[in-house]
């Protein structure tokens, strides 16, 4: 996921995906503790995603607070 894609999402948006990728992201280590994970690169592609949404929805509160 890049940035300018989440940059274009609402704070709605946001937040949905970051509910998304939390999940995944718990998923993801059961397989890990259970010896099923098939792709470990997505382990640090989905924490790298979660902090990326993170940053961005801080931003864009500080902004509206900024502006507002």
């Amino acid at each position: 996921m890049k940035s300018a894609d989440v940059r274009a999402m609402t704070a709605d948006e946001l937040a949905d995906k970051l509910a998304e990728l939390k999940k995944e992201q718990f998923s993801l280590r059961f397989q890990a503790a259970t010896g099923q994970l098939e792709n470990s690169a997505r382990v640090r592609q989905v924490r790298r995603d979660i902090a990326r949404i993170k940053t961005i929805a801080a931003e864009k509160a500080n902004g509206a607070k900024a502006q507002g």
